[in-house]
């Protein structure tokens, strides 16, 4: 292999991990569908008929289980001063009563994540997605995955564009009618009640028709027929409102009547009390609006059936009843009557049962069958067609894996001919015909506990090897990334490859070895990647030992007895050790806050004579770090606060007051002998930056008056909007202005990119994020410039002749100049003679990697999907639009990584180390991060542990590609600066001499 220039190693970099974050949907979330089965359904007596003819389910979407059954005062009383307006009552007494007197009620709990779209797909067609499959579209059904619609004979479904069509799509043309609204009618500014009695009133208008349609009415009494009713109004009300808010409570009471209404008019139009009434939801919703990921919240939802073929609620008197040991509903007021719980996937299979329907084909769930009235030979029966279509499963997925593994090792509990499957059915059948029924059903069950042990089992079959190669190919990547460091930025491309025809045959030998394999078990393409990708960088590195034998004399040359050993190895572990503390700091927060006011005390590592030579540079950063470490000691989850938003947003606007003020002093050299501008030239710039602080006022008005309208809920007011898209247009476009009459002083610039985003920082966010900003910058800002002074005062310094200063570069021109800047130092048409990377770098790289993860964190816990809130998108963008306000709040968390980027390129230039060295060495040890993710990602157990585990891995592996985007950056945001400061106006490339001494730096 050529040697590694700049844009390879990130191209290489980029490529690398795109494709290993896939690792592990290949790995822990493979698509639990396959084909082939056959469909069971419960057999009948001659003349017998199924406990319903049809079933009407009814999904409140975003309805938490606790909001639907708790008490509250009237949040909508006629007569807000009368007494019993403050008497708390049931918001769902219709659903009460069904739950008291006719049905059966417990609590569905729903997997991660916790959206609409998984959570539909679980109750309907009664299997988990894997996750990445949340990310291939809502509307669409990309797997052509069986459902209980798709087992019906007519299927009549009413609702949001987002959710009916996925089931339509899928299933045999013409079964499943499904009647939406538009994609207009989800404002999240409106009532969003009109969205749950559209629905109502459709249902209805279909009913009306049929009175006068014969045809109509004929399908709807045949018998196998669903009725689908998707209420989306408590899930917009939820997010706009938040689920203890008024409006949300208001909209619980709107979907009581509304079932009520419902059911009236169905039981009226049939009159045969032969219809199965389902009411759940798809997920519930954490205290601040949001869902996605496994918090209790999200995951617990409501589910009470009725209506034929429902077992009557089971009463205890005295006593409490079964299914409440949990405590979680001690205040529902219904402890004297049993709660049944189950997993949502378990709604599919009963479902099909009531309407006597073939059970999914790819459903996992297990009956429930305390939801059952009927004889006991009727759920004898019931129990084990459920086991045998699981089993169904299990075979079609043993002859799979058994026909594309070398030798196949069978499930143990399956393995000889006494514990078989077809044994196990036999003598399941035998006690049925016995009429012993309990002992059937316990069986049954038993053996479809073992039944998905075994689809586990097949699962997670190639998870070794897989996850091996995976390993393998991190630690090749580290080791090949560091190499490449090494020979770049240490030796300078001096150390030659010494690749022999033996290390070549090896790494070739071993490749055929994996591929043949691969060949034989048919495997997906990607794991011919992961196989290779490992060998590759192994071989590199092999081949470019002697870069490694000469970085050794380099960097360690010093290294000349056992104190020096024993302060290295400390170094080291204290290097290793930090990036573990970040590991930890994924899962507490406050780590931040303990190294933050840690970091307070390190510039008095470097004595007295630097503290006393340094007093104002240290206090700026105590002050930040004490400043920073406050936003990791407050809750992640934030409310609307408008003061704070105001606070931070005059904070900014001081900064730019404040730099028109000092612009002089703060900018000059005392050494300068450079011609100064002409006046009007020299008042181009601060005219600009004065238009950008006045963006910021306008920015704080827009937003208070936006705030107040829609939390008066008299929505987003049209001026408001327009304003608020200009005022985003023009601070992102002002910058570019600045080209006319360019200034190269890095502080210059730096204020510049901070005014930018500042109208960003007001606009788009909810709380403390504008204070998190402004001491986020002023942080970084102190870090660069102490950086610097211990660079030059731990260092020799021995004058040269400066070099020419670099021509002005504003950011229009930066941008045309990126691509030959991103080219290797010795590629360029421009030699530059920069030093060579030392030990003591590594902290810069390893500051940078932790600037990087506060800014993650600071703002809230990005591992966390609940943690942000969409509420601050609705002043731009007031209508659903997933990805719209999606990314308006990607542009808010991202906006700090861009400052990060530019105080890295500056630091660069600073410190006189090539521009691509300090990104190339974090992109290297990144990865301890991942490493530690991949073997923590977990694919059972509590909902919130599988997500959080699957965010933290997805952050900590798309860092590298992170990183090569901010240097990119970092080109265009730096490119051409004046990095000249402290009255010194001396601008020279640091190089080193040959025992490592540092000269020529400023």
């Amino acid at each position: 292999m050529a040697r590694i220039n700049r844009f390879t190693f990130v191209t290489i970099a980029v490529v690398f991990h795109l494709v290993y974050i896939a690792s592990i949907f290949d790995i822990y979330f493979v698509s639990p569908i396959v084909h082939g089965m056959r469909a069971f359904a419960v057999p009948r007596r001659p003349g017998a008929e199924a406990p319903a003819r049809r079933l009407v389910l009814i999904v409140g979407d975003g309805l938490r289980a606790d909001k639907a059954f708790q008490s509250f005062p009237d949040p909508t009383p006629s007569d807000p001063n009368a007494p019993e307006a403050l008497e708390p009552r049931p918001l769902m007494p219709f659903i009460r009563s069904k739950v008291e007197r006719e049905g059966t009620f417990g609590v569905s709990h729903t997997r991660m994540p916790t959206e609409s779209r998984p959570g539909h797909v679980a109750m309907i067609a009664g299997l988990y997605e894997d996750v990445s499959a949340v990310t291939t579209g809502w509307q669409l059904n990309p797997v052509n995955f069986d459902s209980v619609f798709n087992r019906s004979r007519h299927t009549w479904s009413w609702g949001s564009p987002d959710i009916l069509p996925m089931f339509k799509e899928g299933a045999v043309p013409g079964r499943i009618y499904a009647d939406t609204y538009s994609d207009d009618a989800e404002d999240f500014t409106a009532d969003a009640t009109h969205l749950d009695t559209w629905v109502f009133d459709k249902v209805e208008e279909l009913f009306n028709i049929a009175a006068v349609d014969a045809d109509l009415d004929a399908d709807l009494r045949k018998d196998r027929n669903v009725f689908f009713l998707h209420l989306l109004g408590l899930d917009t009300t939820g997010h706009s409102y938040r689920p203890y808010s008024k409006e949300y409570l208001h909209n619980i009471k709107v979907v009581d009547r509304g079932v009520a209404r419902i059911t009236r008019l169905i039981d009226d139009f049939y009159n045969d009390g032969k219809t199965a009434y389902v009411f759940t939801a798809d997920h519930g919703m954490s205290d601040w609006g949001s869902h996605g990921d496994g918090h209790p919240d999200n995951t617990r939802t409501p589910l009470v059936l009725w209506g034929s073929g429902v077992r009557k609620p089971q009463i205890t008197k005295g006593k409490l009843a079964p299914g409440h040991e949990d405590g979680f509903s001690h205040d529902w007021g219904l402890d004297r009557v049993a709660r049944h719980d189950v997993n949502q996937a378990d709604i599919a299979p009963l479902m099909a049962y009531l309407a006597g329907l073939e059970f999914p084909v790819n459903s996992v769930g297990e009956l429930p069958l305390a939801y059952i009235a009927g004889r006991p030979e009727d759920r004898a029966e019931a129990a084990f067609v459920n086991a045998k279509e699981i089993l169904e499963m299990y075979r079609v997925k043993e002859e799979h894996k058994r026909s594309t593994e070398l030798r196949f090792r069978p499930y143990r509990a399956f393995d000889d001919e006494e514990s078989s499957i077809k044994s196990r059915l036999e003598t399941i059948r035998s006690l049925i015909d016995k009429q012993e029924y309990e002992a059937a059903i316990d069986k049954s069950q038993a053996l479809m506990q073992i039944g998905l042990e075994g689809l586990r089992y097949l699962q997670t079959y190639d998870w070794l090897f897989l996850r091996a190669l995976v390993t393998l190919g991190y630690l090749g990547w580290m080791a090949f990334a560091l190499t490449t460091v090494i020979d770049l930025h240490v030796l300078q491309g001096k150390a030659e490859t010494s690749r022999s025809s033996a290390t070549v045959a090896v790494a070739a030998s071993v490749l055929v070895a994996l591929y043949s394999m691969l060949i034989i078990q048919k495997s997906p393409l990607t794991y011919y990647v992961y196989a290779t990708l490992p060998v590759l960088f192994w071989e590199e590195v092999i081949a470019r030992r002697q870069a490694l034998v000469a970085a050794r004399h380099t960097l360690l040359g010093h290294v000349k007895n056992g104190e020096d050993i024993a302060l290295l190895v400390m170094k080291t572990l204290g290097f290793v050790g930090f990036l573990e503390t970040l590991v930890i700091s994924y899962f507490h927060r406050e780590i931040y806050s303990v190294i933050y006011i840690a970091a307070v005390a390190w510039p008095f590592m470097y004595g007295k004579r630097f503290v006393v030579a340094n007093k104002l540079l240290i206090a700026n950063w105590t002050i930040g770090c004490l400043l920073m470490s406050l936003f990791t000691l407050v809750s992640a989850v934030k409310i609307e606060n408008s003061t704070m938003v105001l606070v931070g947003g005059f904070l900014m606007f001081c900064i730019g007051v404040l730099y028109l003020l000092y612009e002089e002093e703060l900018t000059s050299s005392k050494s300068d002998s450079k011609p100064k501008l002409k006046s009007t030239a020299m008042e181009w710039p601060r005219v600009i930056i004065g238009v950008q602080s006045g963006l910021i006022l306008l920015s704080m008005f827009v937003t208070r008056s936006s705030i107040s309208s829609l939390q008066a809920k008299q929505g987003l007011p049209i001026g408001n909007q327009i304003i608020g898209w200009v005022v985003l247009a023009l601070s992102l476009s002002l910058p570019f202005l600045h080209r006319l009459y360019p200034k190269t002083h890095y502080l210059h610039r730096l204020v510049i990119i901070f005014l930018t985003f500042s109208p960003v920082f007001i606009i788009l966010t909810i709380s403390y994020e504008g204070l998190f900003y402004f001491a986020f910058c002023i942080t970084l800002v102190a870090w660069v410039r102490l950086e610097h002074h211990i660079y030059t005062f731990t260092r020799k310094r021995e004058p040269v002749p400066a070099e020419p200063l670099p021509e002005p570069k504003p950011l229009y021109d930066a941008i045309s100049s990126v691509a030959e800047q991103i080219k290797s130092p010795s590629e360029g048409a421009e030699r530059h003679e920069y030093r060579t990377l030392t030990l003591s770098d590594s902290r810069t790289a390893l500051w940078f990697f932790f600037f990087i993860q506060s800014a993650f964190f600071s703002q809230g816990n990005i591992a966390s999907i609940s943690s942000f809130s969409l509420v601050s998108v609705y002043r731009l963008i007031p209508v659903f639009s997933p990805f719209s306000q999606s990314a308006l709040l990607m542009l808010q968390l991202l906006i700090p990584f861009a400052i990060v980027s530019a105080i890295l390129g500056i630091l660069n230039r600073r410190l006189g180390v090539a521009p691509s060295a300090l990104f190339m060495l974090v992109m290297a040890v990144s990865d301890v991060l991942t490493l530690n993710f991949f073997w923590l990602v977990r694919d059972e157990g509590s909902w919130l542990d599988i997500g959080t585990s699957i965010s933290n891995f997805s952050i900590a592996s798309l860092l590298c590609v992170f990183v090569a985007a901010l240097e990119f950056v970092s080109e265009v945001f730096v490119s051409g600066i004046d990095i000249e400061e402290d009255g010194n106006s001396t601008k020279t490339r640091g190089t080193t001499t040959g025992n490592g001494a540092v000269i020529g730096s400023d």
